[in-house]
């Protein structure tokens, strides 16, 4: 007689299954998975702290908590309502405010409720610990690309490079880009330096934009350690740069068909030592570099250049007033005949900045020479100088011609700090609503942004273009102490660090998630991380399409990401990718000043 089977003690149940086995219940279906955008890097105690949320659908109204370092639970918040659409597979993007979380530590941001996501690691902390960190690391990047003998010790691993500069051959401007080069005869010490991006060229347009940005952080702070030597070395190469009254605007050339240039080979900077080349091999310009300058001597200088490059040594004159007078002396009067020389009857397309001029293309100088003349009467004031009050009469004249203008600080418009160094100098509200106009015109950009992001979701300079308007708003702030401005400063410097579509910090080593393969030549060729550097980000979709198709040779990718990307904008890691992924001196420069001012507080 056949038995049915009886039920078994629960220990058996682990090896045994019976008919009375109670059934299991059904898993529950996965939720919908989404993503939290965060400043990677934190926001202090005090600030507008808002994380964003990219769902399938709109989530207003789901449940996110936020658990520390422990895992424990510390603040419940509910999803704002949808800012819009960031793309098809991302249709809401919900605000998640976090503006409650006040205690220092290091927190995440958790949904499971009708969506599945997690933000990376943030810290709440003060300015100064957060942000002082990410200003010192901006300056490894100037190190890390300084040209000529005096090298920084690195893990980059760099060696002299380009000595023959020391003797380089002045060449007439080409009249197009496929010109041959025509020697003037006339040799110049131009050693030194830093490479401008991820080729080898050196501009004194770019290189003295960063040297305002830098001194004015050395004196303003706060200033790390290695910021003074690094300032020290790109001023000895711009008073190379300015000589016996002529100023040279670069070194180094960009390839045609009849040579290759700084562009046209990947390389250690070393290397082009060593190449056995005589006149017309075709790497011959990439040994024996070209200089080219402003204007024949004797001629009037381009304003835009004479006004920027006198700013930088005018800085350079304040900063040593009280500690070598001697070289501040010097500085001051290179200032001088600088802005004596400028061609202010220059029209906005005669303006000289590089060769090619597209590189840097500039439209106005007012702007130029308001900086010029404000630091010159500032660096005046220091050295007790007797022409001070006429300076400063120049520097309020053309500040009067920059005001109605519409942009942040980039390297194309230096408005917003003339008008801060001009406050510093002689204070009149007219300086004050001049900023205040742009940034109300900026915070109506940004509020058609899911992201809110000033610039929208990408472009050229896009992630110089946000730092510079965080450092306008934060500038209007120290000008003033109205903080009307504060939580959109916040806002577009998220956006740099990892609060945008992509979850990309666009500064090499800040947060969790950013660039490991930059269009840097040093530093994907050495396999070390270009820690501090600024990248483009996300750009225009059909340029970045455009340049990954031009070569399947790349040694260095971490993909794309096409889940994040739009039709309007795109983003990819790779080394091939210049439009996304390449560094700069003015984008590192211009995150060096947001960074500082955000650290101050």
């Amino acid at each position: 007689m056949k038995h049915r089977p009886h039920c078994v003690p629960l220990i058996l149940l682990i090896l045994l299954t019976t008919s009375c086995t109670a059934p299991r219940p059904a898993p529950r279906p996965a939720l919908p998975a989404a993503r939290i955008r965060v400043d990677q890097v934190g926001w202090t105690p005090g600030e507008t702290k808002v994380a964003l949320l990219m769902a399938p659908s709109d989530a207003a109204g789901v449940t996110a908590t936020v658990v520390d370092g422990h895992d424990d639970p510390v603040l419940t918040i509910t999803a704002g309502p949808s800012r819009g659409e960031w793309n098809t597979r991302y249709r809401a993007v919900n605000p998640l405010d976090l503006t409650a979380l006040r205690t220092p530590g290091t927190y995440r941001v958790r949904i499971h409720d009708r969506i599945s996501a997690e933000s990376p690691a943030f810290r709440i902390d003060a300015a100064g610990k957060l942000y002082t960190p990410v200003v010192a690391d901006t300056v490894q990047y100037f190190q890390a690309h300084r040209d000529g003998a005096d090298q920084v010790g690195g893990t980059w691993r760099r060696s002299p490079a380009h000595l023959d500069d020391r003797t380089a051959t002045v060449h007439r401007t080409p009249a197009d880009d496929d010109s041959a080069l025509e020697s003037t005869g006339t040799r110049l010490d131009v050693e030194g330096g830093w490479y401008d991006a991820g080729d080898y060229l050196k501009f004194t347009h770019t290189t003295a934009y960063a040297l305002i940005v830098m001194q004015l952080v050395q004196r303003d702070g706060p200033a790390p350690a290695a910021l003074p030597a690094e300032i020290r070395h790109g001023l000895d190469w711009l008073t190379r740069m300015y000589h016996d009254g002529v100023l040279y605007t670069q070194v180094g050339v960009a390839g045609n068909d009849q040579y290759l240039g700084d562009h046209d080979a990947w390389r250690l900077p070393q290397a082009d030592d060593g190449l056995d080349v005589q006149p017309g091999d075709r790497r011959y310009y990439q040994r024996y570099r070209p200089v080219f300058r402003a204007a024949d001597p004797g001629d009037p200088i381009s304003p835009n250049l004479a006004g920027r490059v006198a700013a930088a040594f005018a800085l350079g004159a304040q900063l040593e007033a009280h500690t070598d007078p001697a070289r501040a002396r010097s500085h001051l009067d290179s200032a001088t005949r600088l802005l004596e020389q400028a061609d202010t009857g220059m029209s906005g397309d005669e303006l000289v900045t590089t060769v090619p001029r597209s590189f840097y293309p500039e439209e106005s100088f007012a702007d130029d020479l308001a900086l010029g003349w404000a630091e010159l009467a500032l660096a005046g004031k220091a050295l007790g100088d007797q022409r001070t009050a006429a300076w400063t009469d120049q520097a309020r004249r053309w500040a009067d011609e920059t005001e109605g203008g519409d942009d942040g600080l980039t390297i194309y418009d230096v408005d917003a700090l003339a008008d801060a160094e001009m406050y510093r100098l002689a204070p009149a509200n007219a300086l004050v609503q001049d900023l205040r106009t742009r940034l109300d015109s900026a915070v109506k950009a940004a509020a058609g942004d899911p992201m809110r992001a000033t610039s929208g979701a990408g472009g050229a300079d896009y992630a110089a273009r946000q730092l510079g308007w965080a450092a306008t708003a934060s500038l209007y702030r120290r000008m003033t102490g109205d903080g009307r401005y504060d939580a959109f400063a916040t806002a577009q410097r998220g956006v740099t660090l990892g609060a945008n579509g992509w979850g990309v910090s666009m500064v090499i080593g800040a947060g969790a998630q950013y660039p490991r393969c930059p269009h840097d030549q040093i530093g994907t060729l050495t396999r070390t991380s270009m820690t501090g550097a600024v990248v483009n980000g996300p750009n225009v979709a059909d340029r970045v399409e455009s340049l990954e198709g031009e070569t399947t040779d790349s040694f260095c990718s971490e993909g794309s990401y096409t889940e994040f990307d739009r039709e309007d904008a795109q983003y990819l890691d790779d080394m091939r990718v210049s439009a996304t992924n390449e560094p700069s001196l003015d984008f590192t420069a211009t995150g060096m000043l947001a960074f500082a001012l955000a650290a101050a507080g």
